[in-house]
């Protein structure tokens, strides 16, 4: 039998879906706190059904969010990873990189850790050209998320996330941006 790919960093294993991921999966998307910046809470069906299409995902592209363990302290607080965004805008085609924690996991670094382990394959294992990530503009802790990752934003780039009505509180979404070229700078230049 074939292993299942999996990264790992010095306190994370991001692995393939298990099962067992669902029930914790379902508590995470129906916390209002992890769920502030997104249209609304999800219920179990609809959480079972994005789990579905995460790993409908991996088998249609080679790629996809990654479950997230926590090494001898939990075996799953959520994920991070890579997809193609399934609507039109004016920077498609791209692969964006995305997160989700359990709000009990937030503030430990868990996130970058993860979306730069992340980041590394899709540049390295899977040779993207270049990795998007997007939200709206209250969502600040994703945003320093994105700039820790090195990735930029262009003011220019900022769209109406057309999956959202007009006048929504998070129509608008700000894009930022990391090159395979800008990675590869950065990880040849020297730690400070």
């Amino acid at each position: 039998m074939m292993s299942q790919p999996q990264l790992r960093t010095p306190r994370l294993l991001l692995r393939r879906w298990l099962p067992s991921d669902r029930e914790p999966f379902a508590r995470l998307n129906a916390d209002p706190i992890v769920m502030e910046h997104f249209p609304d809470v999800l219920h179990r069906e609809a959480s079972d059904a994005f789990a579905d299409r995460i790993e409908a995902h991996f088998a249609e592209h080679g790629f996809g969010l990654w479950a997230i363990e926590v090494v001898d302290e939990a075996d799953f607080i959520g994920f991070v990873g890579l997809s193609v965004p399934a609507f039109e805008a004016q920077f498609m085609p791209a692969v964006e990189i995305g997160w989700r924690l359990a709000h009990a996991c937030w503030n430990r670094g868990f996130g970058t850790e993860a979306a730069l382990a992340a980041i590394a394959d899709g540049f390295e294992r899977v040779g993207l050209p270049e990795i998007v990530s997007f939200t709206a503009p209250v969502n600040v802790r994703s945003i320093q998320v994105m700039e820790r990752l090195g990735m930029t934003h262009n003011p220019a780039d900022d769209f109406e996330h057309p999956r959202l009505p007009e006048g929504h509180r998070l129509r608008r979404h700000v894009l930022y941006r990391l090159s395979r070229t800008d990675w590869l700078e950065a990880q040849h230049r020297p730690r400070q």
